[in-house]
């Protein structure tokens, strides 16, 4: 008996250890609750949500809850399928999602599952589109990128954020991107003050568009990664940004907004910065709340690492990153 109550306080220090809240205080997001879940092998989602949920939390009052992949020991794990603290949906007003091939416990996917089924709004960043991969001998394969379950193909990516992974539009760690806005979408509440030519260094995604997408934004891939080279002439744009509903199983309809970019570098282009904070606001049904000076700054020191496999920050804890004044990530501070 003493074992197994050692190893339940355990799992629950995991869990709260797992789980990094920023308070909000006043603001448009006073008495709302976002909750993101990073957890991603290339792209840096654990720097890209933590910096978005502070702007959030510090500028405009909004209860920002990350739940990073983490390790035995409770370090960030970068695409790691143990995702503690995840519960927190329970009572989420947002679901902001940056992972890639999770094959999640029943339990841990659970909060998931039952927050698509109340129809609540989603935000999806990048590798989202494959945020699971599930055998197909699991009781959660049906949510998989490759799922063939009828009614429910392509799983989570396709079914509620418009797109299975597909594939690279260029040569990705070697073309950047130049994000084009689309001129007739130019008074749509996501791009108000949103400045053409966002330059990212996440590769273009091959983005499909739906009939029932709204599609605000394109990759154009440019022949290097110097933010000044040219288009490449020989691909031409390809959606990357847009808008949805998505229909829960209860029937309820769920906001979507996705942008196939969201590498922790892109976020230092403003621009691109505030057409995710913008779309964050509008799939919270706050468009009304948009406006073009609203502050978008980094909260704390932000120097965010060069997307790579296996080149996440190590040895990191989410508590690491408590507060607003602590380094995004602390052991890049380290060294300095």
């Amino acid at each position: 008996m003493k074992y197994l109550i050692t190893v339940t306080l355990g799992l629950s220090s995991l869990m709260a250890s797992a789980q990094l809240v920023y308070q909000g205080g006043e603001g448009i997001g006073k008495g709302k609750h976002i909750v993101f879940l990073a957890s991603d092998h290339e792209y840096r989602s654990e720097e890209t949500c933590p910096a978005l949920a502070r702007i959030l939390a510090k500028h405009h009052g909004f209860k920002c809850t990350v739940v990073f992949g983490v390790d035995a020991a409770g370090h960030i794990e970068a695409g790691s399928s143990s995702i503690p603290g995840i519960d927190a949906l329970k009572d989420a007003d947002l679901f902001f999602i940056f992972a890639r091939f999770l094959n999640p416990s029943q339990e841990q996917m659970q909060p998931i599952i039952d927050y698509i089924g109340r129809g609540g709004p989603v935000v999806g960043l990048r590798t989202s589109s494959h945020a699971f991969k599930i055998p197909k001998n699991s009781s959660l394969a049906k949510y998989s990128f490759d799922s063939k379950e009828y009614g429910y193909e392509n799983g989570f990516g396709h079914q509620v954020l418009g797109n299975t992974w597909v594939g690279h539009y260029g040569q990705n760690h070697k073309q950047g991107t130049r994000i084009q806005l689309i001129p007739s979408q130019k008074d749509h509440p996501i791009l108000c003050g949103v400045e053409d030519g966002a330059f990212v260094h996440a590769g273009a995604y091959v983005g499909k568009a739906g009939a029932d997408f709204t599609v605000l934004a394109n990759s154009q891939p440019m022949v290097s990664m110097d933010p000044k080279a040219e288009l490449d002439a020989k691909k031409p744009p390809m959606p990357c940004t847009w808008t949805r509903e998505y229909v829960s199983p209860s029937g309820k309809k769920g906001r979507v907004f996705h942008s196939t970019q969201g590498a922790s570098e892109d976020m230092l282009d403003d621009r691109y910065r505030r057409m995710i904070f913008n779309g964050t606001l509008w799939a919270l049904g706050l468009e009304e709340k948009i406006k073009a000076d609203l502050e978008i700054s980094f909260v704390g020191p932000y120097h965010p690492l060069t997307f790579s496999f296996n080149g996440h920050a190590k040895n990191v804890k989410p508590s690491d990153l408590a507060g607003f004044d602590s380094p995004i990530l602390p052991s890049q501070e380290k060294g300095k």
